[in-house]
């Protein structure tokens, strides 16, 4: 069931890489939704691993600024 309290991101991307990225996310047992979501946590862990944690804002309330 979906959380309410998660976000939604709505992106574009051209057929070629959709189907790349459905093949890769295919090969390592993921949904293409879930291998997103596994790279952003990456990217995420690797810039805070070089630039320090990102501290949680502390009012996350709904901004909907991106």
């Amino acid at each position: 069931m979906r959380n309410k309290n998660n976000k939604h991101l709505g992106i574009e991307i051209d057929p070629e890489l959709h189907y790349k990225l459905q093949y890769i996310a295919k090969y390592e047992g993921r949904s293409i939704n879930g291998q997103i979501l596994y790279l952003v946590r990456q990217c995420i862990k690797r810039f805070e691993e070089k630039e320090g944690v990102i501290s949680k804002k502390p009012d996350d309330s709904g901004d909907n600024n991106s």
